[in-house]
């Protein structure tokens, strides 16, 4: 379940690419050591799990490096039918948000998964423990540090219809995420109304979807640019992973009573 958040809340196919990440010293203006967010996913009024994702900033041989930790694990009925205990851990160089180092250690009922991944810049290749030396393309990520490079370098001066696009090494592969704006839309939550972007990525429909339109993230329109709401439109109802809890933003709040 948290695997496919974390995949799903960039994934898309579409055709048109009009920002991708760079390998150059970028602001960081969106986030701060000592962030910690909470999330609840939830299916109507049943609550399937929490992922929390937490970020401090290390000094490594005289160089800043930003180390995320996400931990997502199921409850209730869910724990007791399909227990996960997934961590993923990103270190990112502080000054162009690309990660050095990603770690993935995943317990999801009786299936274990552990793998390290080195990314080395000037050669464009990875190093896992798993499978080796992989080459990749420029500037891949792995799928934590893209949620926080994305709200670091992605989403200021972003236009309706624009599709953002990163390159990532997850689960042994090489995948491409991809976006679409769809504009501005304010959205009812347990902590308020909170002015959001909204995006829209292209899902494969028919097997556990509708359609192509049947997954949206609310992204909040401020310079924080927190992930709000990822909403699943199934077959058989409504998943949401909402915000919940917040600490330590590195700006004010897009929210209000």
């Amino acid at each position: 379940m948290f695997k496919r958040l974390l995949i799903i809340i960039f994934f898309s196919l579409p055709t048109i690419i009009i920002a991708q990440v760079k390998n150059e010293e970028i602001p960081n203006t969106a986030y701060k050591s000592g962030e910690q967010l909470k999330y609840l996913v939830h299916f109507g009024f049943i609550d399937g799990g929490v992922a929390s994702l937490v970020m401090e900033e290390l000094e490594v041989s005289g160089k800043k490096i930003h180390h995320a930790k996400a931990i997502g694990k199921s409850l209730g009925v869910t724990d007791k039918l399909f227990k996960v205990r997934d961590v993923y851990e990103t270190f990112i160089d502080a000054n162009n948000g690309l990660p050095v180092k990603a770690i993935r250690d995943i317990t999801e009922d009786t299936y274990k998964y552990y793998d390290e991944v080195l990314y080395n810049r000037k050669e464009n290749f990875v190093i896992t423990k798993r499978k080796g030396k992989v080459k990749v393309p420029e500037n891949t990520v792995d799928i934590l540090s893209a949620f926080y490079y994305a709200r670091r370098a992605m989403f200021s001066d972003i236009k309706k219809g624009d599709v953002l696009k990163i390159d990532t090494y997850f689960d042994d592969d090489i995948f491409t995420l991809e976006i679409r704006y769809k504009g501005i839309e304010t959205i009812k939550t347990k902590m308020g109304k909170i002015n959001c972007l909204k995006f829209s990525p292209v899902v494969e429909p028919g097997r556990i979807f509708d359609s192509e339109n049947d997954v949206t993230i609310w992204i909040s329109n401020d310079k924080n640019f927190l992930p709000i709401r990822i909403q699943f439109d199934l077959l058989v109802g409504n998943l949401k992973c909402d915000l919940i809890e917040y600490q330590n933003l590195k700006n004010n709040f897009a929210v209000s009573k």
